[in-house]
């Protein structure tokens, strides 16, 4: 009973998130690696049948099992599974403190999930709460961009691109080093990024 509450809860957190979600300013630069919010936690290095079900049972186990969870609502995601991926990335989260090492990952992870399940607002929701946390993470500029034109907003996201090119003017002034910065961006992520790039280029907005 008390993991549904924290389920329904965590959701309707996110739900208000997306519903009234405004960007903050970009900042100048974005120099942040932010290597905490990429560690690679989610992959499943296993994902034989059996591996899945050790971890399923894991997870029944321990309701506490916030990492196991995530690690299984990532896997249900890249599967299709989206509901319940949703639920249980919900309940992975209400078991994480925003001080706990596993937030920033879960919810950078978690924001490219719902992206790539066609939820371009409800991944801004889970990325904003990251660029609202005091790190100017070097990620945020290109995948801030590229969910803002998604969703229409393309002035926010020809300024969020300008402030990766103000950041490194030599990687990001073009589209023609995005395969290389972006290893692990899909083709059309990177061909949408271009025409943010594009955008930016014909009318590069000032600082501030």
């Amino acid at each position: 009973m008390k993991s549904r509450v924290l389920i329904a809860a965590a959701l309707l957190a996110v739900a208000g998130a997306v519903s009234g979600q405004e960007m903050p300013r970009p900042v100048e630069f974005y120099f942040d690696a932010d290597a905490s919010a990429l560690r690679p936690v989610l992959a499943l290095k296993d994902r034989s049948d059996a591996a899945v079900e050790r971890l399923m049972r894991r997870v029944e186990r321990s309701p506490d099992a916030a990492l196991e969870t995530a690690q299984l609502a990532h896997y249900a995601m890249e599967s299709g599974r989206h509901d319940l991926g949703r639920s249980l990335y919900a309940r992975a989260l209400a078991g994480l403190g925003t001080n706990d090492g596993k937030w920033r990952p879960v919810k950078w992870t978690y924001g490219w999930d719902l992206y790539r399940a066609g939820d371009a607002a409800a991944a801004l929701a889970q990325w904003r709460e990251l660029a609202t946390r005091g790190v100017a993470g070097s990620w945020m500029p290109p995948t801030f961009a590229i969910a803002l034109w998604k969703l229409g907003r393309r002035d926010e996201a020809v300024r969020w691109y300008a402030a990766a090119v103000r950041t490194e003017p030599g990687q990001w002034s073009t589209a023609d080093r995005h395969a290389q910065l972006l290893p692990q961006w899909r083709e059309d992520e990177r061909a949408l990024l271009a025409e943010v790039q594009a955008a930016w280029a014909a009318n590069p907005p000032a600082w501030p």
